[in-house]
């Protein structure tokens, strides 16, 4: 009698194991698809983002942009116009800001520009 009784138990604790094992594997397998559909989407958006920039000015044109308060921070007497800009700049409101990260994540790529917002984001913090 006990023995059908724990060999009872022992069958329905090892189908439950069995059932809440098999539901574990399902959730991390349909995990791992979302996080594999999200690496694919964000590869093919660079992907095509860089054929686009092929035939447009906009990179020549923010690189350049970019360029200028490096190129004038070389320049005896106008390190204080580029100094003055920044601190103009960070009043800007934040939506500019945002749009602007908009603007160049389009032209280099979400990678980049999302690697820049964050650099920007842990220097504000410091």
């Amino acid at each position: 009698m006990w023995g059908f009784i724990v060999k009872a138990v022992s069958d329905t604790a090892g189908t439950w194991l069995q059932g809440r094992n098999a539901v574990s594997k399902a959730k991390a397998e349909a995990e791992a698809k979302v996080l594999t559909t999200r690496a694919e989407s964000v590869a093919d958006w660079d992907r095509i983002q860089a054929t686009n920039s092929g035939t447009s000015w906009k990179d020549e044109y923010l690189t350049l942009l970019f360029s200028i308060p490096l190129i004038m921070a070389f320049i005896p007497g106008m390190e204080v116009y580029v100094q003055a800009g920044f601190l103009v700049l960070n009043g800007m409101p934040e939506w500019y800001t945002y749009a602007i990260s908009v603007i160049v994540a389009a032209s280099f790529g979400v990678n980049r520009a999302i690697g820049f917002m964050k650099a920007k984001k842990s220097m504000k913090d410091e």
